[in-house]
């Protein structure tokens, strides 16, 4: 199987939810998943959307919402015009006893079915579409109000399809694992920290040797570079979110030297830490 990256995403256990808004799109990004719900629109895209087991072709626009640790990718020739706007927010957003009252049981089963993507056309949804545009122009309270219009409206639409086929399976991810998922949980509250892979290896009762041989095969990525994406995925939401100097968020996500730092950066984002908050600080809010 083609290696499928975990995206590390701009979302920490305070925020409501991040936009994206990018109006000169570029689809550069590879096949990935993420923790959290996603919800995607492309304007003016010509190209292959991938959800799941589900591949087709694009030729206008698109809207689909996807689960949690579902693969995804959008891929087409360049074209300035190309708009596309993301939601993303953390499973954890709603809880139990808020998404089982009656009211928000549409959103309940749209959310479980989003697991295998769920495409909006939207030529039949234009009401839903303004309402994402309009979501844009948002701040403060409001918007956490009409987010959950808009969601609701996604989840009595008459006009939607479930992309992937009835036998896909989520099995790959390494979220699945009990182990994995005690390990994830601990770098989350330490990535600051200095961390060692035989003290993580302990959690779970492996030898470090062991321990990275299973890591990799659970999730295709060394230890010390999963790590790292996760530094760099918290360093990238800091840039946005904080005014902190770039050393100070350096440090604060678990570099040892501003060097370093900014040669992973550059690896994982394509840019220097400058860059990416000069080039990002109008196009992604987090409320």
């Amino acid at each position: 199987m083609k290696q499928i990256i975990r995206e590390i995403t701009p979302i920490n256990n305070d925020d409501f939810f991040v936009l994206l808004n990018h109006p000169c799109a570029k689809f550069d990004f590879p096949t990935h998943y993420h923790y959290e719900y996603e919800l995607n629109m492309v304007f003016n895209f010509h190209g292959k959307r991938i959800v799941g087991d589900s591949v087709e072709n694009i030729c206008s626009s698109d809207l689909v919402l996807i689960g949690p640790n579902t693969f995804h990718s959008w891929s087409g020739a360049p074209d300035f015009r190309t708009h596309c706007i993301t939601i993303q927010f953390s499973p954890e957003l709603f809880t139990n006893c808020f998404l089982h009252k009656n009211l928000f049981r549409p959103i309940k089963e749209m959310l479980d079915l989003s697991s295998k993507g769920i495409s909006f056309p939207p030529e039949k949804n234009e009401k839903i579409v303004v309402l994402l545009l309009e979501l844009t122009k948002k701040k403060g309270f409001d918007t956490v109000v009409d987010f959950l219009n808009l969601l609701y409206q996604l989840a009595i639409s008459t006009n939607k399809q479930v992309l992937c086929s009835p036998n896909f399976t989520q099995d790959y991810y390494e979220l699945k694992s009990r182990r994995i998922k005690i390990v994830y949980q601990y770098l989350q509250k330490n990535y600051g920290n200095k961390i060692a892979v035989a003290d993580v290896a302990k959690l779970i009762n492996m030898t470090e040797s062991g321990f990275c041989h299973f890591f990799k095969k659970r999730t295709q990525k060394s230890f010390v570079d999963f790590l790292n994406d996760l530094r760099i995925g918290e360093a990238a939401r800091m840039l946005l979110e904080t005014t902190h100097t770039i050393s100070e968020i350096s440090y604060n996500c678990g570099f040892c030297n501003m060097s370093n730092f900014n040669r992973i950066f550059k690896k994982k984002k394509g840019c220097t830490p400058t860059q990416f908050r000069d080039e990002n600080t109008h196009t992604v809010t987090i409320y």
